[in-house]
């Protein structure tokens, strides 16, 4: 693909000056770009580099002196990610999946595709699924019984998605993402000794080891509109009913999202996330990576908790969040530099025992 900086700037809604015309093939950073290349110069840090470089053309910071760096072409942005949103969409070439249906795939006679599907290599599509238009399902993935994906789907390789999830438009799943999976239910006959560390918050009491019996999965997943889930991602299904992700939520790479547990609308869950069964996540949550999140507590909107943070109770709408356990960021980092200073305490601590049992000695 070859577009024009006029184009690129009009699809972008920037200002663009120079040489309108000069034919991009991609984009790269500012040191790396070869001539037919847009280099990506958004702040000032990489003035030199670009100067330095071979780029003809750049996304620029607003008020750079595009000229002074050798460019015979500018795009002005004053939003540099948002302006990367863009910009990617136009330039990305795609997985290059066929188009049309692969002779190997194996789909039950009565799924119904919209009839622009492309579905590729060694797929199995069982009975009763339904896909919008507009929908790619990769190689090797498998969709269960009665599932439903909407319009302009894009599944990866390697994806399956279990039996009577339901699934909105707009989907992505990266490679590996597993969605519909049982959920992690177990129960002993009698009262275990997590039960009773649950209850007595150390003390097993007299239970004794006993064997796991399974509790099935009948609910399933219900997914809404705008949802992506990263590579190796899983949701499990509901015990009873439905685990839930609301529409515009993204899900990175290793998160895991328990049984039960109800997700809000555009959240964010990063690598790692692990969110146990039975939670209730309200609206634009942010869960940083590696956080772990406990089970049957709820979490309310515009919640913020950094990357590594253990939540172990319920938290009120807006608080940010940060440690283990998980309390406010401010207090947290109160909490660290004075953990910092504990070595200096420590010693004059020391000092101080040394000088008062001297003097009493010689009292």
């Amino acid at each position: 693909m070859t577009f024009t900086i006029e184009q690129i700037a009009t699809a972008l809604g920037a200002d663009a000056v120079g040489d309108l015309s000069l034919a991009i093939k991609g984009a790269a950073e500012p040191a790396d770009a070869k001539p037919d290349e847009l280099a990506l110069a958004m702040s000032p840090k990489y003035g030199e580099a670009l100067t330095a470089g071979r780029a003809r053309a750049a996304i620029l910071w607003e008020g750079a002196a595009w000229q002074d760096m050798g460019l015979e072409a500018a795009i002005f942005t004053g939003r540099p990610r948002m302006t990367m949103s863009s910009l990617t969409t136009m330039l990305d070439p795609g997985q290059g999946f066929a188009p049309g249906i692969h002779p190997s795939a194996v789909i039950d006679p009565t799924a119904e595709l919209a009839a622009d599907v492309s579905v590729g290599p060694f797929c199995v599509i069982a009975a009763g699924v339904r896909i919008g238009q507009g929908s790619t399902i990769g190689p090797h993935c498998t969709i269960g019984t009665d599932a439903r994906l909407g319009a302009q789907a894009y599944l990866r390789e390697m994806v399956s998605i279990g039996a009577r999830v339901q699934i909105g438009d707009r989907f992505i799943a990266q490679p590996g993402a597993r969605i519909g999976a049982d959920g992690f239910s177990f129960v002993t006959p009698e009262v275990s000794g997590a039960e009773n560390v649950r209850k007595t918050l150390g003390d097993q009491g007299d239970a004794k080891a006993q064997s796991w019996v399974r509790i099935h999965s009948l609910g399933s997943v219900e997914i809404g509109d705008d949802v992506e889930c990263g590579a190796n991602c899983t949701v499990d299904n509901g015990t009873i009913r439905n685990t839930g992700i609301g529409s515009g939520t993204k899900l990175d790479n290793l998160v895991h999202v328990g049984h039960n547990t109800r997700v809000g609308t555009d959240c964010l869950l990063c690598g790692q996330a692990g969110i146990s069964g039975s939670v209730d996540i309200g609206n634009n949550v942010i869960l940083g990576g590696q956080v772990g999140v406990v089970d049957n507590i709820f979490i309310g909107d515009n919640v913020i908790a950094a990357g590594g943070t253990k939540i172990l109770s319920n938290v009120p709408a807006g608080r940010v969040l940060m440690g283990y356990p998980a309390v406010k960021m401010e207090t947290h980092t109160e909490m660290y530099k004075a953990q910092r200073r504990l070595p200096r305490l420590v010693r004059d601590v020391a000092a101080l025992q040394k000088a008062v049992f001297k003097t009493g000695a010689k009292d």
